[in-house]
């Protein structure tokens, strides 16, 4: 008799940070029959439809609120009945999740049945739904050891965070930057940095003069992207090619979200941070730390960055080349190459068992 597959509910929404961990697992399972969970108007129903059936539900954020809110609580509530009806009528075997306020009534309706639950955390200081939640999960594999002792309660598994394929290989680049000259990727993350993004074109002349290249990736919400033109800078609001650009940079100027370090390490890229002012508990601070901690990265904070500050690191970088190969080491200390791999196996373990 042939066996079916293994049906996996995948809940996993908002940012890249949260779905590309999840995509590079799905790859991993494409024996398993899988399904999305997402919430509406976020970045999943852009990417996930053409490869997997979406399902959304209404959901909102606790970090203002908290679950103390009657309207969150009510939320949640629908939420969780919405999800163990799903669960039942497509027969799922199991939920895997990358944290977020979608995971909670992904979580609490998977273990009201039973069911095994996996949650992926790749940040240093894990969120509020995964410390709250964690101990209901039959495992949580997270990004950083470094989180575990934020997760007393919870069977926790070192496993890195999962990247893209495309990180794995040499990838071409298709931009016309010459062979040789340094180049400074920056990079503010899916929601774009517009006060990176200023002091950067700030900083651009003395990087010109230096003989360096800059290509900027801006995100779509800065009034001023087009305001800089000079034949040594590429701007742009997204780049497909990620991959590519890390692997040719010789710095990276980036906020700190969990996965882009990721992808900073798995292409050795030295880098400055600069963590995001506003993220939820400060968490890509505490990210960054673990980078500037193995020598990868110089750390900045944003509120006390300068200009001259900012000009002037870069600068010593570029002329430091032994200073840079150190820091190229060190990102590639931190990468866990296989943690599609590791994590895959880990799934499969718990919901073949």
């Amino acid at each position: 008799m042939v066996s079916k597959p293994v049906r996996l509910l995948i809940a996993a929404s908002g940012t890249g940070g949260h779905l590309f961990p999840a995509t590079a697992l799905a790859e991993q399972l494409s024996d398993y029959e899988i399904e999305w969970l997402g919430v509406p108007n976020r970045l999943e129903t852009q990417l996930v439809p053409e490869q997997y059936p979406l399902h959304t539900i209404a959901v909102e954020g606790f970090q203002q609120r908290g679950l103390g809110s009657l309207r969150v609580l009510s939320k949640l509530v629908g939420s969780v009945r919405e999800v163990r009806r799903l669960l039942v009528e497509r027969n799922f075997q199991g939920v895997f999740t990358t944290g977020g306020y979608i995971a909670a009534p992904a979580i609490i309706a998977a273990r009201s049945l039973g069911l095994p639950v996996i949650l992926h955390e790749s940040n240093a200081l894990p969120g509020k739904v995964t410390r709250w939640f964690s101990p209901w999960c039959t495992a949580v594999a997270i990004g950083f050891e470094f989180a575990a002792q934020y997760l007393p309660k919870a069977k926790t598994v070192y496993v890195g965070t999962p990247v893209r394929l495309q990180f794995l290989s040499p990838q071409p680049l298709d931009l016309p930057i010459p062979e040789g000259v340094p180049v400074i990727v920056v990079a503010g993350g899916s929601q774009g940095a517009v006060a990176l993004n200023k002091l950067v074109r700030q900083c651009a002349k003395a990087w010109f003069e230096a003989g360096a290249w800059i290509v900027h990736q801006t995100g779509e919400n800065d009034p001023e992207a087009g305001i800089l033109q000079h034949p040594q800078y590429v701007s742009m609001p997204f780049y497909n090619n990620m991959a590519g650009l890390f692997q040719r940079a010789n710095l990276a100027i980036s906020r700190a979200g969990a996965g882009t370090l990721t992808e900073l390490a798995v292409t050795q890229t030295p880098s400055i941070l600069v963590p995001y002012p506003f993220a939820a508990e400060d968490h890509q601070a505490y990210n960054a730390a673990v980078f500037a901690g193995a020598g990868a990265a110089v750390v900045c904070r944003q509120g006390d960055l300068t200009l001259e500050e900012l000009e002037g690191k870069v600068l010593d970088l570029l002329n430091s080349p032994a200073r840079l190969q150190k820091m190229t080491e060190s990102a590639g200390s931190l990468a866990i190459p296989d943690s599609s791999e590791r994590l895959g196996k880990l799934v499969r373990r718990l919901l073949e068992a």
